[in-house]
């Protein structure tokens, strides 16, 4: 049995989620609008270029989870999914995930993007196996902290081999969908990199060496 590794935001959804939940906190008066739009609109540039500091950025990513009761944030999430979410789901991606099945691989999303938002979104792919950037929660609420390695550049790589080696697999046959150059390090690990809809630097990466590029919009 094959691994199947997914990228989620702009891969196997039409939109970065991250992004969205930001604009979303805006929209609903949730933050200061003018301000937290700045820093979200300048955190995900950063992330486009490749320039990121995580840890800056998940400081700032996960400071509304701390400031509210998890019961509150569970509502919003809700219709975060309903309205944001849903509306973004690619086909295509549910038949290639299905196509994966249907090979006997064994599939796993693994995104920079926290568990919060991302559990509910692979849950509705159907996809069991999640590598996320994990939210500190005490007495079942969130502090603002994260816990462990962020998954995010090589920081996947480091998530997935803690992963491999705790359920004594490996990545012969591995496959490894992504749209994002920051997702190079673990691309270039797996025997079956695939550049799904990329930035110009994923795709000029792909075509020098050689890598499938596909489209799931």
């Amino acid at each position: 049995m094959a691994l199947a590794l997914f990228d989620l935001d702009n891969t196997l959804i039409d939109g970065d989620s991250d992004y969205l939940w930001g604009c979303f906190l805006v929209e609903h008066g949730i933050v200061d609008g003018e301000t937290y739009q700045s820093e979200n609109q300048r955190f995900y540039d950063q992330y486009l270029d490749g320039t990121l500091d995580i840890h800056e950025f998940l400081r700032f990513q996960l400071q509304p989870l701390a400031d509210h009761p998890r019961a509150q944030l569970e509502q919003w999430r809700r219709e975060f999914l309903a309205t944001r979410i849903e509306p973004i789901l690619l086909p295509r991606a549910r038949d290639l995930l299905d196509e994966h099945r249907a090979r006997g691989d064994e599939l796993l999303i693994i995104t920079a993007t926290n568990r919060f938002i991302t559990e509910p979104i692979a849950q509705g792919y159907g996809v069991t196996h999640l590598l996320a950037t994990e939210p500190e929660v005490v007495d079942g609420e969130f502090t603002g902290a994260v816990s462990g390695v962020p998954c995010f550049q090589k920081g996947k790589v480091e998530r997935l081999e803690a992963w491999l080696a705790l359920n004594h697999r490996n990545l012969a046959g591995s496959s490894f969908y992504s749209d994002s150059h920051n997702d190079l390090p673990l691309l270039s690990r797996v025997d079956f990199p695939i550049a799904v809809d990329p930035d110009e630097k994923l795709r000029s990466h792909a075509q020098t060496h050689g890598w499938p590029i596909i489209s799931l919009r």
